[in-house]
């Protein structure tokens, strides 16, 4: 059968569209698995699975449509992809949507996290007024400071670091994305492969919906141990008693020493719980091909 043309908008709108839905359905669980990875030295503030997830429709946009162009590009000759050009094909989309998803996760982090931390200092502020008081009871609290939005973080990143600002982490961002969608991709593919009848041209729907939920699920506690590093190097604001870290091997060395490996997979029961029916439903989405039979309609009167 001759190659389809790859229409990059009707891609990218598509990935946007399967992001936003994805997201929406899963009503997710990233915001513990924030805060159970920024977790440090025996703290236990956090130890259930919360719902917060966000800011993913962009991400989703680049990823699903580069992969798709990269997979068009490396099957021109008509032949079957190998895995080797199934997995370049998810390394070219992992490098891709970094650009994005990297000044993302940074704002993402520091909101999720801005809980942890307010709590951390109510808590403390709490004993140190009854240490000073004696033991009697602590007078009225102060007001709690109000929790800064996306726009001002934005603008105070900008304002003291400048653009470099909204990209720290973006070497772990790396380390993680790209091994995602390296592993993500190529497993995707081969399992809605095995279940597409053979003379159907697409897998059914239900069939695409699992074969993302266990591709994402594999990959997402695949590259778990990056991810713990990503959070913690994007978190600009460091609770009491937290390590410091100056960059990727100092961070991971730290974790190590003072966490133990166990702590590399912190977030993972969280992580894969939000990626699996998110992927799942974003790659049934974005199969449809929704915005293709949008952008027809458009077309159609000018035929």
């Amino acid at each position: 059968m001759a190659d389809k043309q790859i229409s990059l908008p009707a891609k990218l709108i598509n990935g946007g569209i399967a992001g936003l839905i994805g997201v929406t359905c899963v009503f997710p669980i990233d915001l513990a698995k924030t805060r159970l990875q920024n977790q440090q030295n025996g703290q236990r503030m956090y130890t259930s699975a919360a719902v917060n997830l966000t800011l993913v429709t962009p991400e989703k946009a680049i990823k699903l449509a580069a992969n798709d162009f990269f997979r068009h590009q490396l099957s021109k000759d008509g032949q079957k992809l190998t895995l080797l050009k199934e997995m370049l094909a998810g390394c070219g989309a992992g490098t891709c949507q970094v650009i994005v998803t990297t000044p993302m996760e940074m704002l993402k982090i520091q909101l999720q996290d801005a809980g942890r931390i307010a709590a951390q200092r109510k808590i403390l502020a709490a004993q140190g007024q009854l240490s000073a008081q004696g033991g009697a009871q602590p007078s009225a609290e102060a007001p709690a400071a109000p929790r800064p939005t996306a726009t001002q973080l934005t603008r105070d990143l900008l304002r003291s670091h400048g653009i470099a600002g909204l990209y720290k982490g973006l070497g772990a961002t790396l380390l993680r994305d790209v091994p995602f969608s390296v592993v993500y991709f190529p497993l995707f593919a081969n399992l809605n492969q095995l279940g597409r009848p053979a003379s159907e041209e697409k897998s059914p729907f239900y069939v695409s919906f699992l074969a993302g939920c266990v591709a994402g699920s594999a990959a997402a506690v695949a590259v778990n141990p990056c991810d713990v590093v990503k959070t913690r190097l994007q978190s600009l604001q460091r609770g009491v008693n937290e390590d410091t870290y100056t960059g990727f091997l100092d961070c991971a060395r730290k974790i190590l020493r003072h966490e133990g490996p166990s702590a590399f997979l912190k977030g993972a029961y969280c992580r894969a719980l939000v990626i699996a029916p998110l992927f799942g439903i974003a790659q049934v989405v974005y199969f449809l091909g929704i915005a293709e039979s949008l952008l027809g309609l458009l077309q159609a009167p000018q035929a």
